[in-house]
């Protein structure tokens, strides 16, 4: 059997939740101490395996449609549906951070096994259905990179440690949170900010 290279994007997503579960491993198991917003650490964490479970578990739910056309379309469409039932979402979070068990690690070092397996007989065109609607698997796989870039980030400085996002992850969550912003009508706003027009931002011109 020849083996065939994954895509860019597929690699990109790969290479990242690999970081991911490198991160897990440097933490202590116990994964005590607070995390983001109502979640504590373990619950972040769960939160953030969720970018591999839901590879996998959308792999099996084909769609007959792509209602949404792009990542950046997920990840606004995602925003609203959090915004609706925030709640929902914690609940979610805390149900995947019990799920990692007593050693977190080995929990997410077997969902890596489990979606790169998955991902080698996929098909990148193919429609899977998410919880925001139909979509190519190439469009909702960024959204998951983008997904384990900011949580990793909010992982390391919850801890806190010190954690780089692989180069091809982080362009596509930078590519994705712009596309994000011009879609909500902020674009201006967050060129504004990421050239050093207003207080707090950064000026990289």
């Amino acid at each position: 059997m020849s083996v065939v290279d994954p895509s860019p994007v597929e690699g990109a997503y790969l290479e990242v939740a690999g970081s991911f579960v490198d991160l897990v491993a440097s933490l202590p198991a116990s994964l005590t101490g607070p995390g983001l917003g109502e979640w504590d650490l373990r619950a972040l964490v769960g939160h953030t395996a969720r970018s591999l479970i839901t590879v996998i578990e959308y792999l099996d739910r084909p769609a007959d449609a792509a209602t949404l056309d792009s990542p950046a379309a997920y990840v606004a469409a995602a925003g609203e549906l959090v915004a609706a039932d925030p709640g929902a979402v914690t609940q979610r979070g805390v149900a995947a951070g019990d799920a990692l068990g007593a050693e977190p690690a080995a929990y997410v070092r077997d969902l890596l096994g489990a979606v790169s397996a998955k991902l080698a007989d996929a098909d990148p065109d193919q429609l899977v259905t998410t919880i925001a609607g139909g979509m190519r698997l190439r469009d909702y796989l960024p959204t998951r990179s983008f997904e384990l870039v900011v949580h990793g980030l909010d992982i390391a400085a919850a801890v806190p440690t010190h954690w780089t996002p692989p180069a091809a992850a982080l362009r596509t969550a930078v590519a994705v949170a712009g596309e994000v912003a011009v879609l909500r009508g902020e674009g201006s706003a967050l060129l504004r900010l990421i050239t050093g027009r207003e207080p707090g931002g950064i000026s990289i011109v």
